[in-house]
């Protein structure tokens, strides 16, 4: 199997002398996926990290960086192929950096994520053994997201002018990408449309830039201000089309499901960074009370339009400050469970604080950046909380991300 230089991350860079000669070509065994999705193997006890490499299989290499603990190298063979390979779907892969695993089967992502999780709850939480549930699998692994951002640039002086994603291992270079096949079909149906547009006004750009599709119940919308409804199990939610909504609708219900049946068993609920109300609302039957808590005011004013188009009068929701998240609970903390699901760069020192000062009773800890998570989370048990369960779900199939919910207990 041989992967030619024209599509696999091959064009000059900048070298540092090190370990290797640029360019050398060495063969190695490949160990293990790294959290990027790069294989990594030795060469006479030096890492070397491949892209696009598996673990258990044989290649040839190209190296192209040295860094001072490790080395870069492009995939050239593979010369003993692992039983999990498979022939990826779309054919920019490779070349295209918006996937990393479409060459690795579906039910060894999964293997793979569970054990990326375990890893992360190990090296930075601080959990001498730390026991993972196989991963929850996406209904769809293909055609399964609702938003799609392709970028584009400024057109070359040959007219040329590619709207698509970021190539593999660069920083500025962009992939032209007519059809995304983990985008839904709305998406890919506009898409040509869109893209044409973007050609027709290139005269008038003077930067590039970045285009939104986003798969709504009103159809594929572009301006990022729009009001978007998105309907999940039995609820209709409405957000901004341009501000944060999860991207895959398929396994969603599933997710808030998990996530409420985590929390439920206390009295009342606190849902920290609601958002537009997703957790509190399809959480609501299971609690007499519940508590949304978001810092952005135009996610407070669509949770609350949330409510009353879903008839749930249980539930209130609050624009709480940074610094006083929790001032306007009046729950018990012994009778109340409460909800996270921070940015990627997970919860600030302030958030975390005034949570282990306000002490409730259950934490379900959602994330779509388990780094972050595994640092929060060993803030938490050093502060009295145990660990209960952690359950990875493959938000983004064929992709290295991965969502996380940790169900924590006061001790």
């Amino acid at each position: 199997m041989n992967f030619s230089e024209s599509n696999l991350n091959s064009a000059p860079r900048n070298f540092r002398a090190g370990h290797f000669e640029y360019h050398q070509e060495i063969e190695l065994d490949i160990e293990d996926i790294t959290n990027l999705g790069a294989g990594v193997g030795r060469v006479d006890n030096f890492v070397v990290m491949v892209p696009f490499a598996l673990a258990g299989e044989r290649v040839r290499a190209r190296v192209f960086r040295n860094q001072k603990n490790f080395s870069e190298a492009d995939l050239v063979e593979v010369i003993k192929p692992s039983p999990d390979r498979v022939e990826p779907k779309c054919p920019l892969f490779g070349v295209c950096g918006g996937c990393q695993y479409q060459h690795l089967s579906y039910e060894a992502q999964l293997k793979w994520k569970q054990k990326q999780i375990k890893d992360l709850m190990q090296r930075i939480g601080g959990i001498a053994d730390p026991q993972v549930e196989p991963t929850h699998r996406s209904p769809r692994i293909f055609g399964y997201r609702s938003k799609l951002t392709p970028h584009y640039e400024r057109p070359t002086r040959d007219g040329k002018m590619p709207v698509g994603f970021v190539m593999q291992g660069r920083r500025n270079t962009i992939v032209d990408v007519e059809n995304c096949p983990i985008a839904s079909d709305a998406i890919n149906a506009a898409l040509p449309e869109i893209r044409a547009q973007i050609k027709d006004r290139a005269a008038t750009f003077k930067r590039g830039g970045t285009v939104l599709l986003r798969d709504t119940l009103q159809g594929v919308i572009t301006d990022n201000r729009a009001t978007a409804t998105e309907r999940v199990g039995n609820l209709e939610l409405k957000f901004v089309a341009g501000e944060f909504f999860q991207n895959n609708p398929f396994i969603l219900p599933e997710l808030l499901d998990y996530a409420a049946d985590g929390a439920a068993g206390s009295k009342y609920l606190v849902d920290a960074y609601c958002g537009v109300g997703g957790f509190a609302l399809w959480a609501a039957k299971r609690f007499e009370r519940v508590v949304g808590i978001e810092i952005s005011e135009k996610s407070i004013a669509c949770a609350k339009e949330n409510a009353v188009k879903n008839g749930i009068e249980n539930c209130e929701f609050i624009a709480g400050s940074a610094e006083k998240i929790f001032a306007g609970i009046s729950f018990k903390a012994e009778e109340t469970s409460v909800i996270i699901d921070p940015p990627r760069a997970g919860c600030d020192e302030t958030f975390l604080r005034q949570l282990v000062e306000f002490a409730p009773r259950k934490l379900v800890y959602v994330s779509c950046g388990p780094d972050t998570q595994a640092r929060d989370i060993k803030y938490l048990t050093a502060c009295g909380y145990e660990i209960l369960k952690l359950q990875p779900f493959d938000l983004f199939p064929q992709t290295r991300h991965i969502e996380n919910v940790c169900l924590l207990q006061k001790r």
